[in-house]
């Protein structure tokens, strides 16, 4: 019993400590004393923004046309394959025929050394308006070792969490493009232990995305005017159903998101280009109640918040789905809270021929709601089909970070391969970029009307005696 009390003590620490200290998906409740209620949602992982690029300007990149390789005219505006991170619809405007992305975040960086969140990410274009992607995200949660009350260890884990997604992109026309996007999550937080004769499983969930793009370019290759470009982006997250770990009826939701991002980019010439981005982001999941409001003097949740008397809030019990539409009006505060729980994120970016870049940012979460706020730096170095991004992470508040000082970093590769699906008809298609024209049906009286030959017309000569075994034989005139 001794081992089951320390174990249950030893998982729910390392469970409400990493997702508490998570700079993720917190929701903060203001009561009318101030009291600061955070909330998480279970596997966060799946809203840190991997990409460092977006990572040096403030975690923006909805609406961010990132450039491509610089080997042709304008492929600065070409996004790569990180862009699936924040807004998959962008992947539609690649203009490289392949490529893969790696990129590498520590974690807690100044406490251990062994955390830290890892991806993959490849992309195919099918056809001159369609790209497909694929992505694996990978968590370690470091080593945890299981003591006994005296101390003696009894036992040690990894925990893990990973997701593995797959989307398809497509463009409508030539400033529009959607998104849909599939995943799959699995949780691994207690390898199997047991708590109060309840087993503690792996946690596997579903969710999906669906995102869209639009880019307007003004006075494109124009000499005399100065070339610019509006972006705007919006993707709603981890629509899927709710995760546990254990048989519990009540079960915990993921981090569904609604995300919105706004950009401008001035191209001064065919050498230098700045832009200005701004991202919202807003967890659509139920707000909690504070415990001071939720119980009564003896403990007990009052009938407002559990209406069915099973002992459990009501916003716990709500869909997923549910949740997502009531996650706009449900603030304890009123509209002025829900205000509150929108975060922004503001960038800026400076590229050089296409090769060179370095870029700031802002991140904001009001103090009631977690108070994350951090200035960002980042740059980047390109050279031929290769691309390498950093990011550093700078805190303003007494607010803890896990990236706090933190340098991250992506490699990407994109292959251009001739570029022929990405700038014409070939390649294999999902769906046919144009609808197929209609062959025109012959009528009745064309299909039986009979087919006029002409005559051979005479040419001169025609007329003159044929040579046949050494004898001339006389030709009748036509």
């Amino acid at each position: 019993m001794n081992y089951l009390l320390r174990t249950k003590r030893a998982v729910t620490f390392f469970t409400v400590w990493i997702l508490s200290i998570s700079l993720l998906e917190a929701q903060g409740i203001n009561t009318s004393a101030g009291q600061i209620n955070t909330v998480t949602t279970a596997v966060p992982f799946l809203r840190i923004i991997s990409d460092a690029r977006a990572g040096g300007m403030g975690d923006v990149g909805i609406a961010t046309p990132i450039y491509g390789n610089g080997e042709n005219e304008g492929d600065y505006r070409s996004p790569d394959v990180n862009g699936l991170y924040t807004n998959p619809a962008k992947l539609a405007f690649i203009d490289k025929d392949f490529g893969f992305a790696v990129t590498f975040s520590p974690w807690l960086r100044t406490l251990v050394n062994d955390i830290y969140l890892a991806n993959l990410a490849g992309y195919y274009k099918v056809k001159k308006m369609q790209t497909v992607a694929v992505s694996i995200r990978y968590f370690s949660l470091g080593n945890i070792t299981f003591t006994d009350l005296n101390g003696a260890t009894t036992g040690e884990f990894r925990p893990n969490e990973f997701a593995i997604d797959g989307h398809y992109a497509r463009r409508l026309g030539d400033i529009f493009s959607i998104a849909a996007s599939l995943r799959v999550v699995y949780s691994n937080l207690a390898g199997g232990q047991q708590v109060d004769n309840n087993l503690i499983k792996p946690g596997v969930a579903g969710s999906g995305d669906i995102s869209w793009f639009v880019r307007k370019r003004f006075n494109e290759n124009n000499a005399h005017k100065l070339e610019h470009e509006l972006t705007v982006g919006m993707n709603i997250s981890n629509i899927g159903s709710k995760i546990s770990y254990t048989s519990n009826i009540t079960k915990d939701y993921i981090p569904t998101n609604l995300g919105i991002g706004v950009g401008y980019t001035l191209n001064i010439d065919k050498h230098n280009s700045i832009g200005f981005y701004v991202d919202m982001n807003k967890l659509l999941v139920p707000s909690p109640v504070p415990g001071n409001i939720l119980l009564d003097s003896t403990g007990k949740i009052l009938p407002k918040y559990d209406k069915n008397t099973n002992n459990v809030p009501d916003w716990k019990e709500k869909s997923s789905i549910g949740g997502m539409f009531t996650s706009f009006g449900d603030a304890p505060g009123g509209s002025a809270e829900e205000f509150k729980e929108v975060t922004w994120g503001i960038g800026a970016e400076y590229l050089y021929n296409k090769q060179f870049g370095v870029r700031f940012g802002y991140f904001y979460e009001h103090a009631q709601k977690g108070n994350r706020q951090f200035l960002t730096a980042g740059l980047t170095v390109k050279y031929s089909v290769v691309g390498l991004n950093f990011s550093y992470l700078i805190p303003t508040t007494i607010q803890r970070n896990p990236l706090d000082n933190t340098i991250r970093f992506s490699l990407l590769f994109d292959f251009l391969n001739g570029g022929k699906k990405s700038t014409n008809e070939t390649g294999v298609s999902l769906v046919p970029d144009e609808p197929k024209k209609k062959k025109e049906k012959k009528t009745g009286a064309e299909e039986t009307k009979p087919t006029e030959t002409k005559p051979a017309e005479s040419k001169p000569g025609d007329d003159k005696p044929i040579i046949k075994e050494g004898k001339l034989e006389p030709v009748e005139p036509k």
